[in-house]
């Protein structure tokens, strides 16, 4: 096996496996778990969000029912999350497009459906975009969005930003960003702001090829609804649905929740 497909060498499905993206300096490991299932059908591939990892409520839980339908079933921690390497402050969407897309060309390079929550449905918008540019449209199968976070950097972050932090931003490369959620402060650097402005979405027509459905909660502090419905006015061709969670946040990982990503999934997708 060569160095651009690095693996643990073990047989046990769903084990932890690595690939290399990137040149030189920028060259980086990638973790990934990919249960084969029924090899006829599509991958789900599941995409996560900001600070979380492979092995959160909701990746584990699509996990556990795609094996139940024998579902090719792939996900992967970007660069700077859970087991893949480099640091979280290196991380730009440049990077984290780049590893979703050579995890879906070189691990399951057939038919897909994608399954992105809050950035993993900014980057599952930003890889249909890259798949489409490569004539690779056809692969796209079905798509769930969980609160996707598009424009992440520019419309929840830079614009929401006071003066102030700006200033720290454009000054001294980075601000540490307090969580919500009891990890360490996020720190958002110059670097990522900048490039992300090289990723936006909205304002022109947005592409999925697929069959989608989004997933909003009401209460979402993060992502909140305002922006889900903004993002909704600029998909185009493609048979697009919005659910509204009434009492949902921005995780949406209650059994309740989880329930209504397995059907929303089995809806796009249907077994």
């Amino acid at each position: 096996m060569g160095s651009n497909h690095l693996a643990d060498m073990t047989n046990k499905p769903g084990a932890m496996q690595m690939i290399e993206v990137g040149e030189g300096a920028a060259r980086r490991r990638i973790a990934y778990r990919f249960d084969a299932g029924d090899t006829a059908r599509p991958t789900i591939v599941w995409l996560g969000g900001l600070r979380s990892d492979m092995q959160s409520t909701k990746a584990s839980a699509l996990a556990e029912h795609c094996a139940t339908r024998a579902l090719p079933y792939l996900r992967f921690d970007y660069s700077g999350h859970g087991a893949s390497e480099g640091t979280f402050a290196q991380g730009t969407m440049s990077r984290w497009l780049e590893e979703a897309l050579a995890i879906v060309t070189r691990v399951a390079p057939g038919p897909l459906a994608l399954v992105g929550s809050s950035l993993g449905g900014y980057v599952t918008l930003l890889l249909a975009r890259a798949l489409g540019a490569l004539g690779q449209a056809e692969r796209l199968r079905g798509m769930v969005l969980i609160a996707p976070a598009v424009d992440m950097t520019e419309r929840l972050m830079w614009a929401a930003f006071p003066e102030a932090v700006k200033a720290r931003i454009l000054g001294e490369g980075r601000w540490d960003l307090p969580s919500a959620y009891g990890l360490e402060p996020t720190p958002i650097t110059r670097g990522l702001i900048e490039d992300g402005r090289g990723h936006l979405l909205l304002g022109a027509p947005i592409r999925t090829f697929c069959p989608t459905i989004v997933l909003q909660g009401a209460d979402d502090p993060d992502v909140p609804l305002a922006h889900t419905l903004e993002t909704m006015k600029f998909f185009a061709s493609d048979p697009v649905t919005l659910t509204i969670v009434a009492d949902g946040d921005h995780r949406l990982s209650r059994p309740q929740d989880i329930a209504l990503l397995c059907d929303a999934l089995d809806r796009v997708y249907p077994p």
